[in-house]
């Protein structure tokens, strides 16, 4: 088998997806990694991007499964202060950070492409696929990941209103421990546990991605143009396209 073949190869899943997604939301948001530890396809990773709340999740998935990889997809176009972020927490958490690149560097795609994120939305999206989705997945074949957490939760976006605790991506399960809580119960999470916040909170910026696609609330005149100009509400990383429940045969 090719590398790539190798790099992007799905698990095989042969779940009840919506049996469960009601299983999981029967427990907390501990219960409910450490249920799929025990119930889902290994092996299991963390993605993060290290925005405003992503403490949270990294503290739980972390306590409950010490040592558990932790994806940063690396654009080569964050925020100075995201950086040194992830340095801050992969310290105080022990994180086992692993570190995903584009396969081109950043200077080289302007080179080849320009500046696509002013480009439109066809080259925005085209941008995001280069540079967050196709580095996702490579991770995800490396790893050999049977099991992807994801700290989204059902208030963020309206894209994201209808997420389940469970949900099937790429041939993954893909779990979403804390899909119900709110931003009281973040708050609360991090004040318990004295984890800070993304340093860019304190300047309005409410989703923090790259540098030329982020905006802080002081800058726009509604909340979806915080991200992509409002272009796009997801980058193609949550876009769950398979979420389909699937049935044993």
């Amino acid at each position: 088998m090719s590398q790539a073949a190798t790099s992007t190869s799905a698990v095989h899943i042969d779940l009840d997806i919506a049996a469960v997604d009601r299983q999981l939301a029967r427990l907390d948001a501990r219960d409910r990694i450490a249920w799929s530890l025990a119930h889902l396809p290994s092996s299991q990773v963390l993605s993060s991007s290290f925005g405003v709340q992503a403490a949270v999740m990294l503290h739980l998935a972390g306590e409950v499964a010490p040592g558990i990889p932790v994806v940063f997809i690396d654009t080569g176009y964050h925020f100075a202060e995201t950086y040194r972020f992830v340095d801050q927490l992969t310290r105080r958490l022990a994180i086992n950070l692993k570190v995903y690149r584009p396969r081109l560097s950043a200077a080289w795609q302007e080179a080849r492409h320009g500046r696509r994120w002013e480009a439109g939305r066809a080259a925005l999206q085209a941008y995001n696929r280069d540079n967050k989705v196709e580095p996702m997945r490579r991770a995800l074949g490396e790893l050999r990941v049977g099991t992807w957490f994801s700290g989204l939760r059902r208030v963020q976006s309206a894209s994201r209103r209808e997420i389940g605790f469970i949900e099937q991506q790429w041939g993954r399960c893909k779990v979403h421990p804390i899909a119900d809580w709110g931003d009281r119960e973040v708050h609360a999470y991090l004040e318990r546990h004295r984890l800070p916040y993304h340093p860019l909170r304190e300047r309005g910026y409410v989703s923090i991605g790259d540098w030329h696609t982020t905006r802080s609330l002081a800058d726009i005149d509604d909340e979806s143009q915080a991200r992509f100009f409002g272009l796009l509400r997801e980058c193609g990383l949550h876009d769950l396209p398979d979420k389909q429940h699937h049935k044993p045969a």
